[in-house]
């Protein structure tokens, strides 16, 4: 298994495994925006076929995570705290100062792997996600001076 960079190659598998986790999943043609100079993402590789992905939008010293996700057959692994260390390494490189998500109140699992990272709750957007319509948590790491778990 490797992670590596995203890449325009890249993309129909991860439009695959956002089908395959997500009810609402970005389409190919929108995850295009993740090769730009505005943006990034990492891919973790099981030979040639998408396992886990997550990606980054920026503007000037700010990230946003777009979403991280793990193929349900490749789950507790590692393999989404293996994209957020690389997302963060390289948003460090980047200068990006802060970098912000938001995720479903009920995903206990990704929000201790937020917190593990030291990513903190900062506020809360109402109804945010639908089918089914739930609450989101926006958390936020200040990443000047910290290492990754």
């Amino acid at each position: 298994m490797s992670v590596i960079r995203l890449e325009p190659r890249l993309l129909s598998g991860v439009a695959a495994l956002e089908k395959a986790v997500f009810k609402s999943p970005w389409s190919e043609k929108s995850l295009e925006l993740l090769c730009s100079k505005t943006a990034f993402g990492f891919a973790a590789l099981e030979g040639d076929v998408v396992i886990a992905y997550g990606g980054m939008l920026t503007v000037l010293d700010e990230g946003q995570i777009t979403n991280i996700a793990t193929h349900p057959d490749c789950r507790r692994q590692g393999l989404a705290a293996r994209v957020l260390c690389a997302l963060l390494d390289e948003a460090r490189a980047r200068g990006i100062a802060s970098v912000t998500l938001e995720v479903r109140m009920s995903n206990a699992a990704a929000i201790a792997l937020y917190e593990k990272f030291g990513f903190v709750v900062v506020g809360k957007r109402p109804r945010f996600y639908t089918q089914p319509t739930e609450d989101a948590l926006i958390m936020q790491l200040k990443t000047s001076g910290q290492n990754t778990p």
